[in-house]
């Protein structure tokens, strides 16, 4: 039965329930012994790899068009028919692996998972579930129809950012005021859809027999090595280490720019008025200075990137109707990772690809674990290999280093980085915190004008330095712009987590970028067959978000911006 899975991708989108349906009774129906749990995992995984495929391509295709109602329908009913039951006899194989006390070599940690995940399953929340993913896909449509005339050509908000590097301040105010014109047409909207998420992730937490939504989520994100209480603690830690450099970099854009205060159409601009870095032309050329630097990075690297490119494997051209961000995604039964992006011209695109390229390689270095439940890994680890990228690739970004900068440039590109990392975790608190208010008051949070003044309560808190007067209603709908807390809830402190990781891999590089590279390459082959501390010691780091730790990496990214800006 197994050997007649399907192992073509048109093959894989025309399977039915009826035909998967078999494969679960047989996997159900054995008995598992000592003696055959491998090869009953080894199908058990096959038939997962090829769901989780039909998944990603399907859900794929309505980010590249979310006006495609074929795909939108092909994604619905891979929902309603496929996943809905399919999550049903998953949870009948994990609770028949648990039931049979048996303990296969590398699955101490996916064991714990499943414990996790058998305890959290409710039958009732299968059509929740569901839903919900109907409803980001409503979310994903209000944002990719956010367009607007920009010199008598209909532009998406994307395409609007290579303005805000305008060295006229004049210009960059009118646009970023026609961006918010646009996206504050959208807030009764988006208000409505808030409403429906919110009421039906309580019920899921209420079907689960959780108090809340957050103790639901957290099991759910299975988080075993960190607590709410240590989220609150990381956002003190930010507000005592990270904040006071954080206004440091914005006073000094606002001395340089010499403006008397800083405002939020000023933050893209080069300081000292030259034109934005321009690292390709053509989309081609993205691919083709990435590929360059992930070779000089490590050649293994450039050639799973080279695999990447002459399969098609990614997406990167900004469009309209297309959904907005970037992300990596899985191909499992094929063994390949997808690239999806907005890219417009600017070395914010190529740090992007450097950035989902780490979670490629991630996916490639963990396809060689035989079974998908080894694969599974946490964002706060699967965020080193893209941050790490990040890091570990800066050092070549200058053409005589394999890039595409000169010497000048890609110091400018390197600080503007590093700044903006800093500047990352005070944001990232924001988002954090204010997800936390969220589910503690799932009553108040109901109104989209309690979510703003919450937004903006942790804005003041974090994120001083910039002038928001007069744009009021601009900075609290903040939230609606962030996608991770409509769709993803509570998935965003990891990458603060994750960015104290990478710095730290960072750090060993430059004194052993050879030795950091293999060490991080360890670490992505592990995939989810250890804890997070194991993780992040296997990549040269601790798992750690306390005031010292963040002290001591923020030391040394102002340390390094000092020393590229004497260049």
């Amino acid at each position: 039965m197994f050997a007649s899975l399907p192992s073509t991708v048109p093959a894989l989108l025309k399977w039915s329930w009826s035909e998967i349906e078999p494969h679960f009774d047989d996997l159900a129906a054995r008995t598992l012994t000592a003696s055959n749990v491998d090869a009953w995992l080894s199908d058990w995984s096959a038939l997962d790899e090829r769901l989780g495929e039909m998944y990603a391509r399907l859900h794929l295709a309505t980010t590249q068009n979310t006006v495609d109602k074929d795909a939108e329908h092909a994604y619905h009913t891979f929902l309603d028919t496929i996943y809905l039951p399919a999550e049903a006899a998953e949870q009948k194989l994990r609770e028949r692996l648990l039931a049979s006390g048996l303990n296969p070599t590398g699955f101490e940690i996916p064991l714990k998972k499943m414990h996790a995940q058998a305890d959290l399953f409710r039958q009732a929340n299968l059509p929740l579930l569901t839903q919900e993913q109907k409803l980001v896909s409503r979310y994903q449509k209000i944002i990719g129809a956010q367009t607007v005339d920009w010199e008598g050509k209909e532009t998406t908000i994307s395409q609007l950012r290579p303005v805000y590097q305008n060295p006229d301040r004049a210009t960059r105010e009118r646009a970023w005021r026609l961006s918010m014109q646009r996206q504050l047409a959208d807030r009764q909207a988006i208000n409505d859809l808030w409403r429906e998420f919110l009421a039906l992730r309580r019920q899921i937490a209420k079907n689960a027999d959780k108090p809340d939504y957050r103790e639901y989520r957290w099991q759910d994100l299975l988080r075993f090595d960190y607590t709410p209480a240590d989220c609150r603690s990381f956002h003190r830690a930010i507000e005592e280490a990270v904040v006071p450099a954080a206004r440091r970099i914005y006073d000094k854009r606002r001395r340089r720019l010499g403006v008397p205060t800083l405002r939020p159409w000023d933050l893209e601009v080069d300081m000292f008025g030259r034109a934005p870095l321009k690292p390709f032309g053509a989309l081609n050329g993205l691919e083709t200075v990435a590929a360059s630097i992930f070779h000089r990075v490590d050649p293994k690297l450039g050639e799973y990137f080279d695999t990447m490119v002459a399969e098609t494997l990614i997406d990167f051209d900004n469009r309209k109707h297309k959904a907005p961000g970037a992300y990596c995604t899985s191909f499992p039964m094929s063994k390949r990772p997808f690239i999806f992006g907005n890219a417009v011209g600017l070395h914010d695109d190529l740090q992007t690809v450097l950035h989902e390229s780490g979670h490629a390689f991630h996916n490639f270095e963990r396809y060689g674990l035989p079974y998908t439940q080894q694969r599974q890994i946490g964002m706060e680890f699967a965020e080193v290999a893209s941050m790490g990228m990040e890091l570990l690739a800066s050092p070549y970004l200058a053409r005589n280093q394999g890039g595409v900068y000169s010497e000048g440039e890609a110091a400018r590109a390197r600080i503007k980085h590093l700044e903006d990392n800093v500047l990352f975790w005070p944001y990232m608190a924001v988002v954090d915190a204010f997800q936390h208010w969220v589910y503690e008051n799932p009553d108040a949070a109901r109104e989209g004008a309690h979510c703003d003044a919450e937004w903006a309560r942790q804005w003041q808190r974090f994120m001083g330095g910039v002038d928001w007067s007069g744009f009021e209603p601009e900075l609290m709908t903040g939230w609606h712009r962030k996608l991770h807390i409509h769709e993803i809830p509570f998935y965003y402190v990891e990458y603060g987590m994750a960015q104290l990781g990478a710095v730290q891999v960072w750090a060993n590089a430059r004194r052993d970028q050879a030795g950091a590279v293999a060490q991080y390459r360890r670490a992505l082959a592990l995939g989810g067959t250890v804890g997070l501390p194991q993780l992040f010691a296997a990549a040269g780091a601790k798992f750690a978000f306390d005031t010292a730790t963040l002290r001591e990496a923020v030391s040394l990214m102002e340390q390094v911006i000092g020393e590229l800006e004497a260049k």
